[in-house]
């Protein structure tokens, strides 16, 4: 009885993420299988022996480095490339998770945030540089892993079959100095990038508009490959996935409404261009 309630309050206690726990598992069945121990699964890889264990015991996700070069080395046959995707949404913050998994299945996504450059949109050492001003404080761990999985959610932009985005940004969220100017600098020039894939539409809400529609906070409008309509809403570290269609009409009905109000594509770019110096 004291074995089984030791047991269960363990279960409890363990945070792991289960898929970086079942994957771990897969990396160990397979090393034992090639008859290799940790150490040389370690060298083979580059990574260390200390990582390679705590991959396998689910305590640390494996990057897309390791598991190609596992791949290779253990003959696993694609059972471990298949599962990177799952164990990168597993390090994004637990509030998001929901909403992530939700779209990665997005056919097409529209959002409007006033205040920060969207996460799809950020450049590497942009996104640092947020999760490095976190309260409370992350761990220097965490906090690559968080940046890890925004970067990796931005495959989005690419994938084939395309996915239609449109991003609003507030103007506010253009001249917030995150890091310092070269970070910014460089975010700018990224979103011009960004901005001429053919799939993707990027529109300034000019701070001179006054009130409109998009103060009451950010939001996102999205419908998947099953034209299920969804709405997320997010701040403070609380994030909520709204389903009730009429809910989720009304939010497309504003972001409607804010893209006849913000600066077309054009105009924008030009804006950005400006605000980067390089008009």
């Amino acid at each position: 009885m004291g074995t089984s309630r030791a047991k269960k309050q363990r279960a409890q206690n363990d945070d792991r993420p289960g898929i970086w726990v079942g994957y771990g598992k897969l990396v160990k069945l397979h090393r034992e299988r090639a008859g290799l121990t940790q150490e040389q699964l370690a060298e083979a890889t580059g990574y260390s022996a200390e990582l390679v264990a705590s991959v396998e015991q689910g305590r640390r996700p494996a990057k897309s480095a390791f598991t190609d070069a596992a791949e290779v080395k253990l003959n696993a046959g694609g059972t471990l490339a298949v599962l990177q995707d799952d164990v990168d949404l597993a390090k994004l913050p637990a509030f998001f998770y929901n909403f992530a998994v939700i779209e990665t299945d997005a056919v097409s996504r529209y959002s409007f945030d006033p205040l920060l450059i969207p996460g799809l949109l950020q450049t590497e050492e942009y996104a640092r540089a947020l999760f490095s001003r976190h309260c409370p404080v992350l761990t220097e761990e965490i906090i690559e892993q968080h940046v890890e999985a925004r970067l990796s959610r931005q495959k989005l932009l690419t994938r084939a079959p395309a996915v239609e985005l449109c991003f609003i940004i507030g103007e506010s969220a253009l001249t917030t100095m995150v890091g310092d100017e070269g970070v910014m600098k460089r975010q700018l020039q990224h979103l011009l990038a960004q901005g001429a894939l053919p799939n993707v539409e990027i529109q300034v809400m000019p701070s001179a508009h006054g009130f409109h529609l998009g103060l009451n906070g950010p939001m996102v409008v999205m419908e998947t490959s099953e034209h299920r309509h969804v709405a997320y809403i997010e701040s403070q570290d609380v994030g909520l996935v709204i389903t009730n269609a009429t809910k989720v009409s009304t939010f497309g009905l504003r972001h409607g409404k804010l893209r006849t109000q913000a600066l077309n594509s054009s105009e924008s770019a030009r804006l950005i261009q400006r605000l980067a110096g390089e008009a």
